[in-house]
């Protein structure tokens, strides 16, 4: 277990979590914010993706009351994506995540909001992080606010920064400083 806090857990992936990435990375309504609608996983495409690579990303299974919702990843910038962010002067540890909720039923329940804090907490205490960094699309607005509801404060615009579904779309970055 990496984190726990009441309902909500965080642990690292296994290999048997492979088909409920490749249910979730099926699912148009969570690919419209994660990896895009024209791009569809399949069980090789998550194995790739997820499990045959050690690139020093921590993926984790996000459990919500004991039930198997979403998928949180975090790593230490590495230096091109500190220099893109802003961060090139910045002598501390910088962390970023990335994720989603896969269970749709989840949404709007306030989960994404306990799991984003609960992600800083340890990040901060646990890994000694010096910032958190995130890079949401500008046009993921629940997104957004669930974050700025977290703390994070958008710091710099990232133009055309992500290609998603065939188009290149803008991000802020967005920055937790504790």
């Amino acid at each position: 277990m990496i984190y726990q806090t009441g309902p909500l857990s965080v642990r690292l992936l296994k290999r048997s979590d492979n088909l409920l990435l490749q249910k979730w990375l099926s699912d148009p309504a969570v690919l419209e914010f994660y990896e895009g609608r024209d791009r569809p996983f399949d069980l090789k495409s998550v194995n790739q993706k997820f499990f045959d690579r050690d690139d020093g990303i921590k993926r984790c299974l996000v459990e919500y009351e004991g039930a198997r919702i979403g998928y949180i990843q975090f790593y230490g910038l590495d230096e091109e994506t500190r220099e893109l962010y802003g961060y090139s002067d910045f002598t501390g540890s910088v962390y970023g995540t990335d994720q989603f909720i896969g269970e749709t039923e989840y949404w709007n329940k306030g989960i994404g909001t306990l799991l984003v804090k609960a992600m800083a907490d340890y990040l901060l205490h646990e890994k000694q992080a010096g910032k958190l960094a995130m890079d949401p699309q500008t046009r993921n607005e629940r997104a957004i606010r669930c974050y700025e509801k977290c703390g994070y404060k958008k710091v710099r615009l990232l133009p055309k920064n992500e290609l998603h579904e065939g188009e290149y779309r803008d991000c802020w970055v967005m920055e937790y400083a504790g």
